[in-house]
């Protein structure tokens, strides 16, 4: 495989739409990531949190996998999560990933197993690249200790990248915690650490970081990308400032219910498409007075644009 480009920029955690029956909606799916990247966006990040995918089969993540690849999306546009508590999983869908020609790929650590050792995290991740055997692998460990219940410790990042060089090659921090951050990219050389929180992304920009890999960009990916571009461009000037105050508003407007449901919700309700609605369980869907309150507090958002 030859190499594929470092992604930076703004990267879509792209929902799952779910059919009546909770399938997996495919054409919604690569219509959504579609509209994600012609509104924006620099890349898709999918299977993630945001893409329910720990409620997904691996013959779900499989087909979503030979879906996107094979709707033309290419390699330097995805980063595909592919952790699963079993190792084997988390093997075949890195193998997969590979195969389609996208290397880059988001690694939760097990996380059913709460308290597990720094030694523990080494051996899944050292196996996982051993069971994988490609120098072109690309691994972003994925700091969500909220919603995992196992952090990612500053010396094991430290440890694999000392192993393995480059196949260690960055980060998402969705912890909310900029001081962990800068911690995070003081720790290895060429460390690619992406936000994953739109309030965040020019104070990490700032301090070396790469981009962000965020939720809200399902509802505003123009806002977040507006951001990153004066950032690029102009560095901390006062429209990025601007810009960063306007996408931290607006993510904002997202708080008070359940994030999944209520991405989901306010597409279904701008696109007109009940489906958009469908969530899997433990999730339960937004009833019709929880989607008008929701709809009621995103002042800030143009729901015009999302279809």
């Amino acid at each position: 495989m030859s190499a594929s480009p470092d992604p930076r920029g703004v990267f879509s955690a792209v929902l799952t739409p779910f059919a009546d029956d909770l399938s997996v909606d495919l054409p919604a799916y690569l219509a959504h990531c579609r509209w994600l990247l012609a509104n924006g966006c620099d890349g898709i990040a999918a299977l993630g949190t945001t893409g329910e995918a720990n409620s997904l089969s691996l013959a779900e993540r499989f087909a979503m996998l030979d879906a996107l690849t094979g709707a033309g999306i290419s390699g330097e546009k995805l980063i595909l999560g592919t952790g699963s508590c079993a190792l084997p999983d988390a093997v075949a869908l890195t193998r997969r990933a590979l195969a389609l020609g996208s290397p880059h790929v988001l690694v939760l650590p097990p996380f059913y197993f709460k308290n597990p050792s720094e030694d523990g995290l080494y051996a899944y991740y050292a196996r996982l690249i051993e069971g994988v055997k490609s120098d072109a692998l690309r691994i972003y460990l994925y700091h969500i200790p909220q919603t995992s219940a196992v952090a990612i410790p500053h010396n094991l990042i430290v440890r694999l990248r000392n192993d393995f060089g480059p196949i260690l090659a960055g980060a998402k921090d969705s912890a909310l915690d900029l001081a962990n951050m800068l911690a995070m990219l003081k720790l290895v050389p060429d460390f690619k650490l992406f936000s994953g929180s739109e309030t965040l992304l020019l104070p990490l920009m700032e301090a070396g970081g790469v981009g962000c890999i965020t939720a809200g960009s399902n509802i505003f990916p123009a806002a977040t990308a507006k951001a990153y571009a004066l950032w690029q461009a102009e560095g901390a000037s006062e429209a990025a400032k601007a810009a960063q105050a306007d996408l931290t508003a607006k993510r904002k407007s997202l708080d008070g219910a359940p994030q999944i449901p209520t991405m989901k919700a306010l597409l279904a309700t701008a696109r007109g498409k009940a489906s958009w609605k469908n969530v899997r369980p433990p999730f339960l869907p937004l009833s019709d007075a929880e989607t008008d309150a929701v709809v009621g507090r995103a002042t800030s958002l143009d729901l015009e644009s999302l279809r």
